[in-house]
């Protein structure tokens, strides 16, 4: 039998200890250890991987603090889009789903995808369509309105910029949600879950439901979930980047990750972070951005949390 391990995040950006109230980091840590908790309940019960890493995005999606599920950021139209995707590092099994709607918990609908549809990755009205088939619970517009997400809105459209989730005019804050985990039976999975961003126009894309982009999960290699400016994460594929650093390079963890994240996404002036776990159940959790919210906790240890640099 293996150990586990599982790694979550909640989102990278300019993320400042003093622009943050202490009643205000202490709900972030408390969504992180909640989340973290409920991913480490299936993996100490010998669950997978991919249901830790369900379980553990679930309880992110389900929190209004992050940009995912029930905080999603608004769109240009008022709306809350969101976008997700898990795989699966024993089979090489994903599934993604973008531009839902009213659907509580994406990351679910996009396992559903990969072990129910026979495709890896349904957009728009046919994702909604397979979510009404399957009976993918629902919830009123009322559910995703969260104030200071719309307030978010209203500054983006006065100035028409499209808004990286931040909270005040000088902060960035990429928000996105994903874990990656590693179970006693020494499989790894991964997932990703975003609101994309405030303002974004119709039909945009970002990089979490791109598999290889924003998550990737190989048994041989590792499990990667990235958060960050999407589009740089897309040109750079950086989940499936790291993989096959380790694999054709045969370069550790915290090496191939270090190249993705501070010397080519750097360079093309991509900014933001990702987790990462191998095999051996070691843990990276590199970031070029001020902060990213961030935990984890290996089998007999002790959990880590952190939210700046």
């Amino acid at each position: 039998m293996n150990s586990y391990a599982i790694a979550i995040h909640g989102g990278a950006g300019t993320i400042l200890k003093s622009s943050m109230t202490p009643e205000k980091e202490t709900a972030y840590k408390k969504g992180l250890e909640d989340a973290i908790a409920a991913g480490e309940k299936i993996l100490k019960n010998g669950g997978t991987s991919l249901d830790a890493v369900e379980e553990a995005i679930r309880s992110l999606e389900d929190c209004p603090l992050f940009n995912a599920g029930r905080g999603a950021v608004f769109t240009h139209e008022g709306k809350n889009e969101m976008d997700a995707s898990v795989m699966e590092g024993k089979t090489l099994m994903a599934g993604a789903v973008t531009g839902v709607k009213n659907i509580k918990n994406p990351v679910s609908l996009a396992k559903a995808v990969m072990q129910r549809s026979g495709h890896v990755f349904l957009a728009g009205d046919g994702a909604m369509e397979f979510a009404k088939k399957i009976k993918s619970e629902m919830m009123p517009d009322e559910y995703f309105f969260v104030q200071q997400r719309y307030d978010q809105l209203q500054e983006a459209l006065k100035s028409d910029t499209i808004v990286l989730d931040h909270t005040d005019s000088n902060q960035k804050k990429f928000g996105t949600v994903g874990a990656v985990a590693l179970d006693v039976h020494g499989d790894l999975a991964a997932g990703t879950s975003t609101g994309g961003m405030t303002n974004k126009k119709h039909g945009r894309v970002g990089d979490t439901p791109m598999i290889g982009s924003g998550t990737y999960a190989n048994n041989k290699t590792c499990a990667i979930s990235c958060t960050g400016h999407g589009e740089f994460f897309i040109r750079s594929v950086v989940a499936y980047d790291i993989s096959c650093l380790m694999e054709y390079k045969g370069l550790s963890l915290k090496e191939a990750c270090d190249i993705a994240v501070n010397q080519k996404l750097v360079k093309i002036g991509g900014e933001g972070g990702l987790i990462a776990l191998d095999t051996k159940g070691n843990i990276e959790l590199p970031f070029n951005s001020d902060g990213m919210y961030r935990a984890s906790i290996k089998q007999g240890e002790k959990i880590y949390i952190g939210i700046y640099k």
